[in-house]
């Protein structure tokens, strides 16, 4: 389980961060939210490069996602892990659901 942030570098590709809960004091004190939406995503479910449609957090509740990033890299991600995706621009990242299992996920668009 972790906290990551999804953003866009300098050169326009996707990276992954860490983030330290007790660095972001405003992540702990509460961020401005509209809504939240579950999603069921079925196995082998792949989305092609694509930047995010807004700042939000998607958390995973059950199954794993994997992020594909420009450079290759790939980060897999499962139940309990928090992505602050922040990627707008640039030519953004792949999607797509490892495992025997669908990924349910929670997304939350920050206002």
């Amino acid at each position: 389980m972790g906290t990551f942030r999804l953003y866009t570098g300098s050169d326009g590709q996707s990276r992954i961060e860490p983030v330290d809960l007790g660095r972001t004091p405003e992540w702990t004190k509460g961020l401005p939210a509209t809504q939240i939406a579950f999603r069921e995503w079925p196995v082998g479910q792949y989305l092609d490069w694509h930047p995010a449609p807004r700042r939000q957090f998607v958390i995973i509740l059950s199954g794993q996602l994997e992020i594909g990033l420009g450079d290759g890299g790939k980060h897999l991600f499962g139940p309990g892990d928090a992505r602050l995706v922040e990627d707008t621009t640039g030519r953004g990242h792949t999607t797509r659901v490892l495992g025997a299992y669908p990924c349910v996920t929670a997304t939350i668009p920050l206002a």
